[in-house]
């Protein structure tokens, strides 16, 4: 007998179309988004909050509303400058400014600064203390944005009712300052907060304006990187009023000892400070929380004097005044290149610059011109 011509007897059986078998075609892929999602986003308008409400919110320590006035204030959008400066107004009429403690954190890439901070935060607090961290993360050259994950690497400090973390981008900013960091310290210290941690990318070009900003400077070194007295050729050590050894645990403590040696006896070679407060390094283990109480010690101790002696208000009146400048110079930025011939002109002059046309000096000197041009302002 031959199987095979059963076995095709058999399949042609189960493939003619009288069969009783029956195959449905299958069913479509679900979309991956949900079609209604967007009929609820068109539907649902966002809140316009007012002046009044902004302030009202701010002054009850409401975070989210804490949190839209710094995106307010962060906006570079024309519409929202009056709004925001207005805010800015009457919160430093309001600000607590002269009782907060404005501290900027400042050290290596590497060194472990957030790390520190979520660890010296949650001492700050349990001290009694409201704490604002404002996180000033890096902004990429190439695609203008920036990561702000900060607040991943800080969970227990995220979770403490009395600390507020806020990632912003520095924006191309020079020292690692966003552009609006001392108005957001404003609005934090109108909410309460008399501790605000200023963190930035890393020491770079222009630490002044951190230090701008900061009534205390802390300087986060590592150990075992380098030559140690590196630091003496940069000014950051001569701003600094603490500087602390970082990661100072387990095989790493006698190199951080050694190091913290060597810095004392450094900062021993530089003139005396105006405050009278004598610098000093310290070495710290955020993991294990050990010389966080030491660190938080000198600090009082450095307030207490400055205070005392009345450097603090100096200090405070310094940094209006250079934040007046800071202002006028983002202004007169911010009125060139939102102006309407300018920004018509200047994709030409790009160009021509770009194909070795017009030399750049020119080029800017020119658009300057242009601008001066009484009917081009008008």
């Amino acid at each position: 007998m031959d199987n095979s011509k059963h076995q095709g007897d058999f399949f042609e059986e189960y493939t003619n179309e009288d069969t009783a078998l029956v195959v449905n075609d299958g069913v479509e892929q679900p979309p991956v988004v949900n079609p209604y999602i967007k009929n609820f986003f068109k539907n649902k308008k966002r809140s316009i909050l007012t002046v009044d409400e902004y302030m009202d919110g701010i002054i009850k320590g409401n975070t989210v509303i804490l949190s839209k006035a710094i995106t307010l204030v962060e906006s570079s959008l024309p519409e929202h400058r009056a709004m925001a400066r207005e805010i800015i107004t009457r919160c430093q009429e309001l600000s607590s400014a002269n009782k907060s403690m404005r501290i900027g954190i400042t050290g290596v890439p590497g060194a472990g600064k957030s790390t520190f901070i979520e660890s010296f935060g949650g001492l700050v607090t349990s001290k009694g203390h409201k704490l604002a961290v404002l996180a000033i993360d890096p902004s990429s050259e190439k695609s203008k944005g920036s990561i702000l994950g900060d607040k991943t690497r800080m969970e227990t400090l995220c979770n403490d009712p009395k600390a507020f973390i806020r990632p912003s981008p520095s924006a191309g900013s020079l020292g690692g300052v966003a552009r609006k960091t001392r108005e957001t310290v404003l609005l934090c210290e109108t909410a309460g907060y008399d501790v605000v941690f200023i963190e930035t990318v890393g020491v770079g070009q222009s630490e002044t304006a951190v230090h701008s900003m900061s009534d205390f400077f802390l300087l986060l070194m590592l150990s075992g990187a380098g030559d140690d007295l590196q630091g003496i050729k940069r000014g950051i050590m001569e701003m600094s009023d603490l500087i602390a050894i970082t990661k100072a645990d387990g095989n790493n403590v006698d190199k951080a000892n050694m190091a913290r040696a060597l810095y004392a006896n450094a900062l021993h070679l530089f003139p005396p400070t105006e405050s009278t407060w004598v610098p000093t390094a310290l070495t710290s283990s955020s993991l294990e929380k050990r010389g966080l109480e030491e660190i938080w010690a000198k600090i009082e101790e450095y307030f207490q004097l400055v205070r005392g002696n009345g450097y603090y208000q100096k200090r405070r009146r310094e940094q209006a005044r250079f934040w007046m400048y800071e202002s006028i110079n983002e202004s007169l930025k911010e009125m060139f290149y939102e102006n309407p011939a300018i920004e018509k002109i200047l994709p030409q002059y790009e160009e021509s610059v770009l194909d070795g046309k017009l030399d750049s000096f020119a080029a800017a000197g020119e658009l300057i011109e242009r601008y001066n041009d009484r009917e081009i302002r008008h």
